[in-house]
């Protein structure tokens, strides 16, 4: 009876960190309708974006660090509330852009809580099961949440009446009864009461293992994403069939989708091999990914180059999953159940710098255009390899 109220448990909690997850990128592909029927500039829609990282960053260290002390529950609770009224602000934002950029950074704020304690939560439900059991099951409903919401809201806006508003409500469904479900789930987690406080970054973070063998690929994780639907298919939406709303949508799909199913395999390779192999075939395909990537960039009198993307976004999306099942994994093998969350916090903030990969690019663009620069990455990747080795071996 315990195994089966465990399984319920992590199930819930798995869907409550998906439905955080799919709150976070239900905007994406919405960013040609938010231009072409608001009027908003590019500076206007970046800013928008990036309003969610500046909420998540901090968060996640502070909200991994918090429940390393008191508990998941406790914090998830009020999180997916406060992910509900982040999507309950977007429907706002068609009156007036301030809306949008209060409902962004309530997003990132609940998402940079979920992602760490969501995550440690969901791998402590898991305890019985094999190394690297919880991580997986983590990282599947992340990576389904940013996968399908991009999916679903590029299919809305593309077809919907009111798609500015139609595009939120599947979230507001899918995160109340995700709070429904999360609310009674077992936490196994006991709360720390000793007077020490706990810090901030844990020293786990500080090692040498985790400062050369993790850190300097974390940000590969969501750069490869981001690459994918932001960087390349902006680039080739044009050649989309004129549905570039749609097309933004189907990249984060098959990206994010391939992801999801390539991770039940790394969590098997991950198992039976050294801590390096894993991490190494992430970067091996992230490394492929982009420099194809570029070289289709650079093709513009190829026929059908929205469809070639598609291929390329599967390499992206398998970079991506790969990288963060094998980062979670590393990390729970690092860390301990006093800093678990902590560690994890960190390694997430690590990972969400690459979204900035889109105006990084944009900015080192202006002059040559951006293809030697994705090309650039694609050696960086490579040249990680041997480093990953080294330190993880």
């Amino acid at each position: 009876m315990d195994s089966q109220v465990d399984r319920r448990s992590w199930v819930r909690v798995a869907l409550a960190v998906f439905a955080v997850g799919w709150g976070a990128n239900q905007f994406a592909p919405l960013l040609h309708l938010y231009r072409a029927e608001l009027g908003l500039s590019q500076s206007s829609v970046t800013a928008i974006f990036s309003v969610y990282i500046v909420g998540l960053l901090p968060t996640l260290l502070v909200a991994g660090r918090w429940s390393d002390r008191n508990g998941r529950r406790v914090l998830m609770r009020p999180v997916l509330v406060l992910s509900l009224l982040a999507t309950l602000f977007m429907l706002l934002g068609p009156q007036d852009s301030l809306w949008l950029y209060l409902g962004r950074f309530l997003a990132g704020l609940a998402s940079g809580a979920a992602f760490g304690a969501g995550s440690a939560w969901v791998r402590e439900l898991s305890a019985g099961g094999p190394p690297g059991t919880g991580a997986r099951r983590a990282a599947i409903a992340l990576t389904g949440g940013f996968g399908l919401s991009g999916l679903a809201a590029g299919m809305v806006g593309e077809f919907a009446p009111a798609p500015l508003f139609s595009a939120y409500l599947p979230h507001l469904i899918l995160g109340t009864i995700a709070l429904v479900a999360a609310w009674g789930a077992a936490d196994p987690y006991q709360p720390h009461d000793g007077p020490e406080a706990a810090p901030l970054i844990p020293a786990t973070a500080g090692t040498r293992r985790f400062l050369l063998g993790v850190a300097p690929w974390a940000p590969l994780v969501f750069g490869c994403a981001s690459m994918s639907f932001a960087v390349l298919a902006d680039l080739l939406g044009g050649d989309a069939f004129g549905r570039p709303t749609l097309y933004a949508g189907v990249m984060v799909g098959v990206t994010l989708g391939a992801g999801v199913l390539v991770q039940p395999a790394v969590r098997r390779i991950a198992a039976a091999s050294p801590p390096s192999r894993p991490l190494v075939m992430g970067l091996a395909a992230a490394s492929l990914g982009m420099a194809a990537g570029a070289l289709l960039a650079a093709s513009p009198a190829l026929p059908g180059r929205a469809l070639w993307l598609l291929p390329v976004a599967v390499l992206l999306g398998v970079g991506y999953a790969t990288l963060l099942v094998a980062g979670l994994v590393e990390v729970e093998l690092q860390s301990g159940p006093r800093d678990h969350a902590g560690l994890v916090a960190v390694f997430y903030v690590l990972a969400y710098l690459g979204m900035a990969t889109p105006y990084v690019l944009a900015e080192l663009s202006r002059a040559g255009g951006p293809v030697p620069w994705i090309a650039g990455l694609a050696v960086v990747c490579a040249l990680l390899i041997p480093l990953t080795q080294r330190q993880l071996r």
